[in-house]
């Protein structure tokens, strides 16, 4: 038997859902069958899968032991490593500028060190985070960005705060902005482009049309030209959509591919400038809260920016060569 109290962090989700979290061991079958014969209880009372639970409510677990049996204390984000650029934190969230290179989450490859284990290592070491004080939830990413792109990436410290910035992605109030650099001059120097993006899964690869086909989804690119020297222009971006590889195909698609870009630019160009990674940023983020915010309205209005930018440091002291 188990008897758990729903701590602030475990509140506002399904019971299955903290279930599930929880206790990975206990098969879905057994849980809603224990659920139905009441050997799964909320506050000694008969309850549903999908009756939501507050804070300070009893879950009673009428099940074998061998169903709560906890791994070992070797947390998987002790691997990864210490090095976290913090550009913002508070007790809700933090703000972290993720280098080029590293990938958010853990993939295949399972390799130990991704963004998401550094900020856990992080808030670990602070003593924000304790594993074995938390029954379902994890500090967790709300919005991610390719391994080879750098910017800021927001992370949530609470459960609420991972709730409320979701919502808020979601419906866009929160906006991102891009920096790249782009091959040539795009004419005219400012526009939006419209178009359908269609993934192919198999080569991990986007391809943008102007009608769309029976699994394009509409894309929606804003640009804007900030300055050009020698062969390349520097380039501010508003994804007014958000899709896989969006900036870089839609503007590969107009004849203007990003440098440094080895799936849709020019690989040349690439190579005699030394660039390698796509030379692209997400460099500012602006909390735009059009509706309630609840514990996070402070945030409204703000807006962080990364100052310091390799590329574009390399772009006006005239360093590449294309």
């Amino acid at each position: 038997m188990k008897s758990v109290t729903i701590q602030k962090n475990d509140a506002g989700q399904r019971l299955n859902k903290f279930i599930e979290k929880s206790f990975p061991l206990i098969p879905a079958s057994l849980m809603y069958k224990s659920i139905r014969t009441k050997n799964i209880k909320v506050n000694k009372k008969r309850c549903t899968p999908d009756q939501k639970l507050s804070e300070g409510d009893v879950v009673d677990l009428w099940l074998k032991d061998e169903f709560f049996v906890r791994p070992p204390h070797k947390y998987e984000f002790m691997g990864a490593s210490d090095r976290l650029d913090v550009i913002y934190e508070d007790d809700n969230l933090l703000i972290a500028n993720k280098p080029q290179g590293l990938i958010v989450h853990p993939d295949e490859t399972y390799e130990p060190d991704t963004l998401v284990y550094r900020i856990q290592k992080y808030l670990y070491h602070k003593g924000e985070y304790d594993p074995q004080k938390e029954n379902s939830f994890t500090p967790a990413l709300v919005n991610r960005i390719d391994r080879n792109t750098s910017g800021m990436v927001i992370a949530a410290k609470t459960a609420n705060a991972l709730r409320i910035l979701n919502a808020k992605m979601k419906s866009r109030e929160i906006h991102k902005q891009y920096l790249c650099l782009v091959c040539g001059r795009p004419n005219p120097a400012e526009a939006t482009l419209e178009g359908y993006l269609e993934k192919n899964e198999k080569q991990n690869r986007v391809y943008i049309e102007k009608k769309r086909s029976a699994a394009g989804k509409t894309i929606r690119t804003h640009y804007k030209v900030l300055d050009t020297v020698g062969g390349l222009s520097l380039v501010e971006v508003d994804l007014l959509t958000g899709r896989t590889h969006q900036i870089r195909a839609h503007m590969a698609s107009i004849g203007h591919p990003l440098l440094g870009d080895g799936k849709y630019g020019v690989n040349k160009v690439n190579r005699a400038s030394g660039y390698l990674r796509q030379a692209l940023c997400s460099y500012k983020l602006t909390f735009a809260f059009t509706s309630d915010a609840e514990e996070l309205q402070y945030l409204s209005g703000r807006t962080f920016e990364i100052d310091d930018i390799p590329f574009v440091r390399d772009f006006y002291a005239g360093k590449i060569k294309v």
